[in-house]
């Protein structure tokens, strides 16, 4: 086991690697811990490095205790025991407040491997008591030895320092806490609140300049009538991280879930498979169908078969015995179900069979980023191999043009990394002409594009339909016509001398 100088799991960290004076690492890679929390550790490259310290930094409200709960448990679950100092919320409140994320808090620390140390500072009848940070350490260090931590949360650290007048002199004690916790062999993540975007000084003590080997940024910032959450890895001494701000969310029973856009890769087996898209003409100008685990974007203004289309692909993958997965934002199930039956689609039967599963939403209810997110788990659940989203337009308007883009970049990328056959709708702006939003967001990643548009010909507007991108496929590259009757969709021959479909000019047949 250990002597009485040796802390009870210190033997399981010796020879991780070598500290110099300062505590840091001396001759070797910088070893990361993984976090727990979806997503984060792809954006900093494995997680937080080992035996350092992590500031997190943000506005109130920003999830920096959720972030420091979720490490810490995730260490539990690894083996790694780890202790929570409560520096300005009561532990019972913290106790409290984890479990909703689904954290066993309470059997954890039956078992010896979970431990709080309240250390909220003390309120007299002449104000805050003088708080001695050497017995917050001793307090601490108490904790380690108890459970043979190797993690460690102070939440948060503005407790401590406003009780210090001077700057200078919170900064000392600052420092030779930090220096303590590195000798434990702690991996050690502090919380600090920002009274503005953490991106400017972290406090007015400027903790950041000796204490943070590594700076994680979490943001909270209103567009429109809701909040946007980012992370943004500000630095991390020694150790490569991507750059730039990450959406992520939080969500009950879970905790933080970070959104990064990984880089596509598609199963070369999938290469020579065709789907159909339940449309022989469209078929016919695919020349086969869409290539399997590709992503197709229709685009075109309203009336001009859209969500037919759309429609017309999950019922022909239901048919194949394909599970299908149909995000609806626009309509609701029984219109979808009513526009099913008029084109020959029983789609109250595919759903009864379990083939295809209807998801009504408005988009209002939750943000850009809780959208994506509850697409993703609904994948997940469903374990589809086509997904329908109806219409992508219709979550424009909940947040910035920035943020929209994150999110049909972060959806597109999601359905392809995983192999999905998705097909996705967005409204053009012009009647006659002119390109969608999302479509000038996404041309670059998307895989597929038809352009459903409204041609002007001899003074009559009339359908017209044309593949304009289909990447990996060779395709028909002419504008057809599109007729749309009573219970069916036809693909026409090409129009001739439509130069100017995609300007809106008005261009005559030849």
């Amino acid at each position: 086991m250990s002597d009485d100088t040796t802390r009870p799991g210190h033997a399981r960290r010796e020879g991780l690697l070598h500290l110099g004076r300062d505590g840091h690492e001396v001759g070797a890679s910088v070893p990361k811990l993984a976090t727990g929390i979806p997503g984060f550790d792809h954006v900093c490259m494995g997680g937080l490095p080992a035996r350092r310290a992590t500031v997190v930094a943000g506005q109130a409200g920003s999830a920096k205790t959720v972030f420091g709960g979720q490490f810490l448990a995730e260490g539990v679950r690894a083996g790694q025991p780890g202790v929570f100092v409560t520096l300005e919320e009561p532990a019972a409140d913290l106790r409290a407040n984890l479990r909703t994320l689904g954290f066993d808090v309470d059997g954890w620390e039956k078992a010896g491997d979970w431990r709080f140390v309240d250390a909220s500072p003390l309120a007299t009848a002449s104000g805050a008591a003088p708080y001695s940070l050497e017995t917050l350490t001793a307090q601490i260090g108490h904790a380690v030895d108890a459970t043979g931590a190797e993690r460690l949360v102070l939440d948060s650290l503005n407790g401590v320092l406003g009780l210090h007048a001077e700057p200078a002199a919170a900064r000392q004690l600052l420092r030779q806490l930090i220096a303590n916790l590195r000798a434990m062999g702690l991996t050690v993540v502090l919380t600090v609140e920002t009274p503005g975007d953490p991106g400017g000084t972290l406090s007015r003590y400027g903790i950041e300049e000796f204490v943070a080997d590594n700076v994680v940024l979490l943001r909270n910032v209103r567009e429109q009538a809701f909040r946007r959450r980012t992370v943004e890895v500000l630095k991390m001494r020694g150790a490569m991280h991507h750059k730039g701000d990450v959406p992520f969310t939080v969500l009950p029973g879970q905790g933080i879930v970070v959104l990064p856009v990984g880089a596509p890769e598609q199963d070369p087996t999938t290469l020579d498979q065709r789907v159909s898209t339940g449309n022989e003409g469209v078929d016919r100008l695919a020349h086969g169908g869409l290539v399997r685990g590709s992503s197709t974007l229709v685009s075109g203004p309203t009336g001009t078969g859209k969500t037919l289309l759309a429609l017309q692909f999950a019922a022909d993958g239901a048919a194949r015995g394909e599970r299908v997965l149909l995000m609806a934002y626009e309509e609701t199930r029984q219109q979808m179900h009513r526009m099913g039956t008029s084109w020959g689609h029983d789609l109250q039967a595919y759903e009864d069979q379990g083939l295809l599963r209807i998801v009504p939403l408005y988009p209002e209810v939750a943000s850009l980023d809780d959208h994506l997110v509850e697409i993703r788990h609904l994948v997940e659940r469903f374990e589809p191999t086509r997904l329908v989203v109806d219409s992508l337009s219709a979550l424009e308007r909940l947040g910035s043009p920035e943020s929209y883009r994150g999110f049909v970049i972060g959806l597109t990328s999601y359905v392809k990394q995983i192999g999905l056959a998705s097909m996705m709708t967005a409204a053009a702006p012009h009647l006659v002409g002119g390109t969608s939003v999302t479509e000038s967001h996404i041309s670059g990643l998307i895989d597929a594009i038809v352009v459903l548009r409204y041609v002007e010909v001899d003074s009559a507007l009339k359908r017209g339909i044309l593949v304009l991108k289909m990447r990996g496929s060779s395709h028909e590259q002419q504008i057809c016509e599109l007729t749309i009757n009573e219970g069916s969709m036809t693909v026409g021959e090409p129009f001739r001398g439509l130069g100017g479909i995609l300007t809106g000019q008005a261009v005559p047949r030849a």
